[in-house]
């Protein structure tokens, strides 16, 4: 497979969303340009990460830059929903953020997951750069807090799930309960 690399700048449109029941969703992110939209497979771990690192990066550059115009985390689901066709370019492996201070503008960069052994070290994963305003990012940080918590009741203890009756549980040393 040939080596995808993308920009979507400025996205009009940034969201990540789950398909299926808690436990066996399927997690993409989504973005669109004026003239393209990408869909990106990650998993709950990734936008859990992502929305703390959008957090941290939102605070500090209220820190360092302070007369920036006000960016907004405000959502409405109804706009963070997927749009069809979900036809996934790659499984992300890696996310990482960074500030353009002469735009204004947020970069999410999503690089592609490392599946073929043969691959050498000198070639690159694919990449998608969606270019975002602050308020989008933050927005979108926001909702993937909201969307993980809607996950399966997790152990207060150590944050695994919680499993459902009748299924093995290590918490349950092995032992089935029952219901």
């Amino acid at each position: 497979m040939s080596r995808i690399n993308i920009d979507l700048n400025p996205v009009t449109y940034i969201t990540v969303d789950a398909i299926g029941q808690p436990g066996e969703r399927v997690f993409y992110l989504q973005g669109r340009s004026p003239d393209q939209e990408i869909t990106l497979l990650i998993e709950k771990f990734q936008i859990q990460t992502l929305a703390l690192a959008v957090e941290n990066l939102m605070s500090e550059l209220r820190e360092k830059a302070p007369d920036l115009p006000e960016a907004s985390p405000d959502y409405k689901e109804e706009n963070m929903i997927l749009e069809p066709p979900l036809d996934p370019l790659f499984r992300v492996g890696e996310l990482s953020l960074g500030y353009d201070p002469g735009e204004d503008l947020l970069i999410l960069i999503a690089k592609e997951v490392a599946i073929d052994p043969s691959v050498g070290e000198g070639d690159e994963a694919s990449e998608i750069r969606f270019w975002c305003t602050r308020s989008q990012l933050w927005a979108l940080g926001r909702w993937s807090i909201e969307l993980a918590s809607r996950g399966r009741p997790v152990w207060p203890s150590t944050g695994e799930p919680i499993l459902p009756p009748g299924e093995f549980s290590p918490k349950n040393n092995g032992h089935k309960t029952t219901p």
